[in-house]
């Protein structure tokens, strides 16, 4: 018999807040996470602007002597899995009965190219011993399951933007399977570079509204001309619902299954039709055991593209038929950015709080609606989910076609 998982800590670092739970208040108000880019000198590129985070790791507690060791993307995970962690209880558990499953979907590509600029500039004996760790893309995962001393399995899914919420559906697979009771999963990502808005900018895929970068991310509105680079973590602790109850945790939420495919169509662009991201709705709704209208709520994708926002919510009107109009869409990637790697972990988290409490939060920055999306899309004001037992779903899809849906049930 399949056993049965639930969530009992959530942790984040995002655009929005240095926690989970301020983020979470901050997405409900509808606030933009978008900002100018400060990190670095931005003049020169065509995009300069991103969602950088709110809280910088070494403010959030991470100690100056394990930050120089890590990646900032390491940095976020170590940080969103502390809290997590902290927040479920710091569990007693077995450590063979602990396992970390942690996505990026680009790994440590600032530590790369700087470590690049290191050599060139310095010489090879200037190069850090710490390289190769820091731009593996295993290493937030690594590092993590050092972090709480993991022995059930440490493991790093990589499929672009659909990454943090397989590591989600990973994570509670290892406790179906009898691998482990508890589980840290999620993603990261820290991708806000020169050179990787320079290339997403080339495709095209990034918006360029320097002018007003707070409305740049609008999902569903006519005026969408790109997404938004966002960084930063979320991780989830998931269990087994007989060891949670065993020590007497408190629950958010039940995990309810996963749908997870492919489109076999382009290495860039979705599947127009929406094929692919139909095919996981529908394994996930029948993992879960659940119908179409079990769902009450969808934290889709939406990363305010022109062609993705279109078959996105043409998959879900295919996927949920009829019920498809009485569903709550929410579009956070509005206020957060982009996440990459990331964004599946935290939006897992938001579809987790929307079951708490019982809220759908807005898409923000809609100033002339999409016509014919067919979609209940919750526009600039969060509202209230019903009351009684109800589903969540958050889909999360990914360049080279990678279609992950995700379902989480109220407790």
């Amino acid at each position: 018999m399949t056993r049965t998982v639930v969530v009992t800590g959530i942790g984040a670092t995002t655009p929005l807040a240095g926690n989970a739970k301020d983020t979470w208040a901050a997405l409900l108000a509808g606030t933009s996470g978008i900002r100018p880019i400060e990190n670095f000198e931005a003049s020169h590129l065509s995009v300069r602007f991103a969602g950088t985070v709110a809280v910088e790791p070494l403010d959030s507690g991470l100690e100056k002597a394990k930050a120089r060791r890590l990646d900032r993307g390491q940095q976020f995970a170590v940080v969103a899995a502390r809290e997590a962690w902290a927040d479920a209880g710091a569990p007693d558990v077995d450590k063979t009965r602990l396992g970390v499953v942690c996505a990026s979907g680009i790994g440590g590509i600032t530590s790369m190219v700087n470590q690049y600029e290191i050599l060139i500039n310095e010489g090879p004996h200037r190069v850090s011993p710490m390289a190769v760790p820091m731009l593996m893309p295993n290493g937030p995962a690594a590092w993590v399951g050092l972090e709480f001393g993991a022995k059930a399995g440490v493991h790093t899914p990589i499929s672009a933007c659909a990454s943090g919420a397989e590591a989600v559906a990973w994570g509670a697979r290892m406790i179906q399977d009898g691998r482990a009771d508890i589980v840290v999963c999620g993603g990261t990502e820290a991708a806000i570079h020169p050179l990787t808005i320079s290339a997403f900018a080339s495709m095209r895929a990034l918006s360029t509204r320097n002018d007003d970068p707070a409305a740049a991310s609008r999902p569903y509105d006519k005026g969408r001309d790109g997404f938004v680079m966002g960084e930063g973590a979320g991780m989830l602790v998931l269990e087994s619902e007989e060891h949670a109850a065993a020590r007497g945790a408190k629950v958010y939420a039940i995990y309810g299954g996963v749908g997870m495919t492919s489109d076999g169509h382009d290495i860039a662009q979705p599947d127009p039709e929406g094929a692919g991201a139909v095919r996981a709705i529908h394994a996930a709704l029948a993992d879960a055991g659940l119908s179409a209208t079990d769902i009450a709520h969808v934290n889709a994708h939406a990363t305010s593209t022109p062609l993705g926002d279109v078959a996105e919510a043409l998959a879900l009107r295919t996927a949920l038929g009829a019920h498809a109009s009485s569903v709550m869409v929410s579009g956070t990637k509005s206020m957060t950015g982009h996440l990459l790697g990331g964004a599946g972990a935290i939006e897992s988290i938001f579809s987790v709080m929307a079951i708490v409490d019982r809220k759908a939060p807005p898409t923000i920055n809609i100033q002339d609606m999409e016509e014919g999306l067919g979609i209940d899309v919750v526009n600039g004001v969060a509202r209230d989910l019903p009351s009684g037992d109800i589903a969540v779903l958050n889909n999360s899809f990914g360049f080279g076609g990678h279609d992950v849906a995700v379902i989480f049930k109220s407790a």
